[in-house]
């Protein structure tokens, strides 16, 4: 139930904010943006997950993960419903503002809930299977964009948004809380624990991992949409929003296998092998998939939809390794402060990628500015290592 309640409220969360990307060129042309304007929505929704996330996570170790996972959700999708409703860039700023704050809050309140449930030989599968609710909701932005959006219009999709709030009816009566929290022989730790002793060297460390492959995921991804229907003279692909969707699906079914295969590799081979081997991999298909429409010529459509599957295996299976490995580098007092604010400040320094993405793509294109962001996944690869492998560690209250 725990696993099934957070994997849901991720699902949903990212079809929540993700919407946004597909309704990115509608609002653009109703609100007369630039590429840079428009990259700045996506920032402002970046840094406030930055704060949520931290804040859920320091809410977690004190009032426990499942009434914290309730809360998130609630506000995601009421702020949702709100981003329907601006009639300005600056309206729009402050409701996508308060959906990030829900996006970093619901995957710090539902990983801890679900790495402090399942085993240590299985949590990576567990954390991998939460996880692939993001590949989940990307379909199904991408569907209601391609059956809501041409005919009802970008404000309709937001409007939808709001639905996710009755889930939160179903985790109350349940899931209860892990035992690991509830057994606990220690009272919540203090924020500033996680840079103490032995453990400021891993926040460090795990913050620039972590910062690393979400600039470059949110780099490639936040535009992806935008790069398949921008007009080839601009960088893009040239295709409508209607078949933008089918790439997009196709795509997201590659990153669920991708989720899903990254647990069982990091239960196997160990969490930092099969995490180097998933970004070196998706820093190739990033090159390969961004430059497509200059080197592919006419058959650009059939390579990037062969490839895509791939870019989604590759460049988004990998992040199941922070639920589970910074769930067993830090203890139970300060877990939920630990994982929340490691994965969650990467997200917010991560939040210039949108914006950097837009500007590139003014002045070169959209395809340069993808092919980009393969460097820092290959930064990733390098900075794995300097962390300990933590693969059969049991976790302690």
């Amino acid at each position: 139930m725990a696993l099934w309640a957070a994997m849901l409220g991720f699902m949903l969360d990212a079809m929540d904010v993700l919407l946004y990307s597909f309704a990115l060129q509608s609002i653009r042309a109703e609100f007369g943006l630039t590429n840079e304007q428009a990259g700045l929505v996506f920032t402002y929704t970046l840094v406030a997950s930055a704060f949520g996330g931290i804040a859920s996570g320091l809410l977690a170790d004190r009032i426990g993960r499942q009434k914290t996972l309730i809360f998130t959700i609630l506000l995601y999708s009421v702020a949702s419903g709100g981003s329907a409703t601006a009639g300005s860039l600056g309206e729009l700023l402050f409701w996508r503002s308060l959906v990030g704050l829900g996006l970093g809050a619901e995957w710090s309140a539902g990983a801890v809930l679900v790495a402090e449930y399942w085993p240590s030989e299985k949590r990576a599968r567990a954390i991998s299977l939460m996880q692939s609710g993001w590949a989940i909701g990307y379909i199904l932005a991408a569907i209601v964009a391609a059956t809501v959006l041409p005919s009802y219009g970008w404000r309709a999709m937001f409007w939808i948004g709001v639905l996710p709030a009755l889930l939160t009816v179903w985790i109350r009566r349940n899931v209860p809380e892990p035992p690991v929290w509830r057994n606990r022989t220690e009272a919540a730790g203090s924020f500033g624990e996680i840079f103490q002793g032995p453990l400021l060297r891993v926040t460090v460390i795990a913050t620039g991992l972590a910062t690393a492959v979400l600039f470059a995921y949110w780099g490639v991804f936040t535009w992806l949409p935008g790069f398949l229907a921008a007009p080839v003279d601009k960088g893009g692909a040239g295709f409508g929003i209607v078949k933008t969707s089918g790439w997009i699906i196709a795509m997201q079914m590659g990153a669920f296998a991708g989720y899903n295969c990254f647990g069982l590799l990091a239960d196997r081979l160990g969490r930092r092998m099969a995490f180097a081997i998933y970004v070196v991999c998706a820093a190739v298909m990033t090159l390969a998939y961004g430059s497509a429409p200059r080197w592919a010529g006419e058959s650009a459509p059939t390579v990037l939809l062969v490839a895509g599957p791939l870019l989604g295996f590759f460049g988004t299976g990998f992040f199941a390794l922070f639920g589970t490995m910074l769930a067993e580098l830090y203890p139970t007092r300060v877990r939920g402060a630990g994982q929340g604010f490691v994965y969650n400040f990467g997200r917010g320094l991560s939040a210039l990628a949108p914006l950097t993405v837009g500007v590139v793509a003014d002045r070169s294109g959209l395809d340069l500015a993808l092919v980009l962001n393969a460097g820092y996944f290959l930064l990733g690869a390098g900075l794995v290592f300097l962390l300990p492998e933590t693969k059969d560690r049991r976790l302690e209250g």
